[in-house]
């Protein structure tokens, strides 16, 4: 562990989750949280989603954890069964942290609702607080977990709480370049990828009434999945004809995955005139991007990084009026192992929500 770490700890509470220490094995791992603060909640989480983030944070993919062992995931649903005096939830709300607990607040960025973008912000888990009273994030693999109230958010009562869980990270990442880039009527979205991301980036596009949603695969094997999600058009991206017919016909494209072996180029061929290719995953190593691509059509490359308060909270009210939900497969957070294994072998029909016993009691 860092040795410039301060050290906050609530010695008369422990809470007890699933680690990793650097490896594909997680193991049981129990850490005292910080004191509860006068904005902090205290949630007995119930459900948290297994995201792409934590298998690359599980494998040292992003680099080698510094701050010792790390309970993943930042998809958390859970019931508030503690708070501080200033937090803005009840005892007994059904609320969702997302990946990020806390930013300064005061900065240029967290007052426009950029506070992801904030210097001092901390992740849900493998990060540190910056707001002077120290100590580690640790996530929703486990029974509790203690946050700014701030970035909890109430689950509206149309949306279950397994189904909820992936809207806090999948959700928002696929929601927020949509609506800042303008999706809507007028605009014709594409999504590269129908998985755990993809699946709910057809569907916002959908619920935008953009004029049309192009789902891009490298097999005809979700075609009919796609079409079912709201997609009107289907782009093999290994069949040269589809390629040559979809070329430079979509304002905005969601990148949700890609392959070691992706032909940036070719992507790029897809975006029209002034367009946007908006990454979402984020690589392990760096891309080969050719210039050519972009300055020829003044297309650009942006990158998003989840949402903001306000984009979070915007995202479910939207998902509980326009009917958007994950698609889901529920395991046990008892066997986190064999939860992570199935999402890292790429099975799920589109992500994995695991349960605590503190489901049953919703």
């Amino acid at each position: 562990m860092s040795s410039n770490v301060k050290i906050s700890e609530d010695n008369s509470a422990t809470f007890t989750g699933w680690a990793s220490t650097g490896t594909a094995e997680l193991k049981k791992f129990s850490y005292h949280p910080r004191p509860l603060g006068p904005k902090d909640v205290e949630l007995e989480i119930s459900h948290c989603g297994i995201c792409g983030s934590d298998v690359h944070t599980i494998t040292s993919g992003w680099g080698e954890l510094r701050l010792g062992p790390c309970i993943p995931g930042h998809e958390i649903i859970g019931k508030v069964v503690a708070k501080g005096e200033h937090s803005h939830h009840n005892i007994g709300d059904l609320v969702g942290v997302g990946a990020q607990v806390d930013s300064c607040g005061e900065c240029n960025e967290c007052k426009v609702g950029g506070d992801q973008y904030c210097s001092h912000k901390a992740f849900t888990y493998n990060d540190t607080y910056k707001d002077g009273r120290g100590g580690l994030t640790y996530g929703g693999y486990a029974d509790r977990v203690r946050v700014n109230s701030d970035f909890a958010f109430k689950i509206p009562d149309q949306i279950s709480a397994a189904e909820a869980a992936p809207l806090l990270c999948a959700g928002v990442t696929t929601y927020a370049p949509l609506k800042h880039h303008g999706a809507g009527p007028g605009k014709k979205v594409g999504v590269i990828g129908i998985g755990g991301l993809g699946h709910l980036g057809i569907q916002w596009a959908r619920a935008l009434n953009c004029d049309e949603v192009v789902a891009i695969s490298t097999s005809d094997n979700k075609r009919e999945e796609a079409a079912k999600l709201g997609a009107t058009k289907f782009v093999n991206s290994k069949k040269p004809e589809d390629m040559k017919a979809a070329a430079a016909s979509m304002d905005i494209i969601l990148c949700t995955s890609f392959a070691l072996d992706t032909n940036w180029g070719e992507i790029l061929s897809l975006v029209a005139n002034h367009g946007k290719l908006v990454l979402l995953a984020l690589p392990e190593k760096p891309l080969s991007i050719p210039g050519g691509a972009l300055i020829s059509r003044q297309v650009s490359i942006v990158g998003s990084l989840i949402g903001g308060k306000i984009d979070v909270a915007e995202m479910l009210r939207f998902a509980a009026e326009k009917n958007v939900r994950p698609l889901i497969e529920k395991m046990p957070m008892s066997d986190a192992n064999a939860a992570v294994k199935h999402m890292m072998e790429g099975r799920p029909r589109y992500r994995i929500v695991m349960e605590t016993e503190a489901a049953s009691r919703l």
